[in-house]
């Protein structure tokens, strides 16, 4: 079936900006909250979702924040894209170069994310309204809400649309809202072989390590 939107994923995907938000978290829990997580408890609770989502997580788990946990977040991400910067993810921008109605629906917030947009310099790809954050939804992921708002404001049907993730809430949300999950595995996820399996355990078929072979398979449903 010929596909009509594509829908990218940033942080992870579009660039390597999700372990750089991570690590502001596990940094900040422990400093302010004396919570003290090692990577891998990081990445399995926390990657892939918003810092809406992240605090309902880790409000189920008994660790409490409040506004000015993720007030404090925020800043220290801010800091960390103007210090540090970080590059867009190889051969990228040959996928967005394509005649391929294309938008971005991430987890991040709408002023962080277009700090990122002008960071990554992309906005000519990128508009705003081909730009949507979990800030326009009532549920973040692993929900479908973003995936669904995003195809339909794109004058898509989500089962017209492929999304490209890298977190396991991602590719559950693509699932639920019925698009057609590809997932991006690269960076720090590349040999990591627990989160494979939780991928391929979600019915995954589609799975690519570089952006050529993403490319190269867009192609045959475009």
């Amino acid at each position: 079936m010929v596909k009509k939107l594509l829908i990218w994923d940033f942080d992870g995907v579009v660039a390597d900006t999700e372990k750089l938000w991570l690590k502001n978290r596990q940094l900040l829990m422990k400093e302010a909250l004396g919570v003290d997580w090692d990577w891998e408890t990081v990445n399995h609770h926390l990657r892939g979702t918003g810092d809406k989502t992240k605090r309902d997580v880790l409000d189920k788990l008994g660790i409490k924040t409040d506004d000015a946990f993720w007030d404090k977040s925020i800043e220290m991400d801010m800091h960390t894209m103007d210090t540090q910067g970080f590059e867009l993810t190889p051969d990228i921008e040959d996928i967005f170069k394509l005649p391929i109605k294309q938008c971005i629906a991430t987890g991040g917030v709408k002023d962080k994310t277009a700090h990122k947009i002008e960071i990554a310099g992309i906005a000519n790809y990128f508009p705003e309204n081909k730009i949507f954050t979990v800030d326009m939804v009532k549920h973040g992921k692993p929900e479908p809400d973003l995936f669904i708002l995003a195809a339909t404001s794109m004058g898509e049907k989500p089962q017209d649309a492929v999304v490209v993730e890298d977190s396991i809430a991602g590719l559950t949300a693509a699932i639920k809202a019925g698009c057609l999950p590809v997932a991006f595995l690269a960076g720090d996820l590349e040999g990591d072989t627990k989160h494979l399996q939780k991928v391929k355990d979600l019915g995954v078929k589609n799975i690519f390590h570089n952006m050529k072979d993403v490319k190269n398979f867009l192609l045959t449903l475009f």
